[in-house]
């Protein structure tokens, strides 16, 4: 019996899930972005400018789609430098496209615009001073979710965050595998083993891959655009199917190859793929496979799947170096 890990059925939709415009500290308008994105091939874009969130539906047409949400941040408190305190950033996904009341606001932690936007922003609650806490993250991820958000963790190497601090979070449905905004000034931000340290703790949590692009380089303004990218498979490109589609994992994280098929058959799981030099099966416990190229790219290939591997997630290689991820897919989760 084939058991479809990817859904068969809808279609592919290019996604980059963190961005920032000129509503916060980017300078592309949102307009222009979704110019330049489309032009590359994307059909959605998730507007997640800092500590604000703003309702940009009036540019979703039929071919683009455009995803409520704001990057929240949360920062060691104290006198030291910024250079040299933990920061834990959150992107904050709307489930409602037209939801623009923010959680856990407080005036003196708006980092990235002036005291000419308090009086226009909603909130829930009073004023919440946020702390970098795992109490107080967890915190705030709570009421993120009980006010219509999915929640996701960012940049954990830019952030100076490691397992330390990250496993103790809670409630998150994704975290960045990939950030190019960080990976593009010097940070190394392909972060698939921070991944495989949350899926062995115990988090059942999604992988993305994002740009995080504020097109501010001199050299281009898309210098940080275009690296890293979410494929979403979905019935349709609508508001409420991406965002069930980001809910129950029907996607992969990708510097570039494709991951066009993935499946269950009998006790295999199957992969086929856009050409490749090597493709991966990493298991929940240590026992991994992987096959190579040799005189010709890989384009399919077979991985036995043992009942003891707790999960296991593929990781697909190109000749240039990219990588595709996965998610995880936990045996029991299969078993129902």
């Amino acid at each position: 019996m084939r058991i479809d890990l990817l859904p068969r059925e809808g279609n592919f939709y290019k996604a980059n899930l963190h961005s920032h415009s000129t509503c916060s500290d980017g300078t592309l308008t949102p307009a222009q972005m979704k110019a330049a994105y489309m032009a590359r091939g994307y059909s959605i874009i998730a507007y997640t400018d800092h500590e604000l969130l703003y309702d940009h539906s009036d540019l979703t047409d039929e071919h683009f789609l455009a995803i409520t949400g704001y990057e929240l941040s949360i920062n060691e408190r104290g006198d030291r430098p910024f250079t040299h305190k933990k920061t834990c950033h959150l992107n904050l996904y709307a489930r409602d496209p037209h939801n623009t009341t923010q959680v856990c606001f407080h005036p003196e932690q708006y980092y990235f615009c002036g005291e000419d936007v308090y009086g226009k922003v909603k909130y829930v609650g009073e004023p919440y001073l946020r702390d970098h806490t795992p109490e107080d993250i967890n915190n705030i991820i709570r009421i993120a979710k009980e006010n219509g958000f999915l929640v996701a963790y960012n940049h954990p190497h830019w952030s100076g965050e490691d397992p330390r601090d990250f496993v103790q979070y809670e409630g998150m449905f994704a975290m960045e595998v990939y950030n190019h905004g960080s990976n593009s000034v010097g940070y190394y931000e392909y972060n698939d083993i921070y991944y495989d340290i949350m899926l062995r703790s115990g988090h059942r949590i999604f992988p993305t891959m994002t740009d995080d692009n504020h097109n501010k380089n001199p050299r281009g303004i898309y210098t940080d655009s275009f690296g890293g990218f979410t494929m979403i498979k979905a019935p349709g490109l609508t508001y409420s199917a991406i965002i069930h589609a980001l809910e129950q994992g029907d996607f992969y994280a990708s510097q570039g190859p494709e991951i066009q098929e993935l499946y269950l058959e009998d006790d295999m799981v199957h992969v086929v793929t856009s050409p490749a030099v090597q493709i991966s099966y990493a298991a929940g416990i240590r026992r991994n496979a992987a096959r190579f190229a040799k005189e010709a790219p890989l384009t399919h290939e077979a991985f036995r799947v043992d009942p003891a591997d707790e999960f296991f997630r593929i990781t697909v290689r190109d000749s240039a170096g990219n990588f595709a991820n996965s998610r995880a897919y936990f045996l029991d989760e299969l078993e129902k």
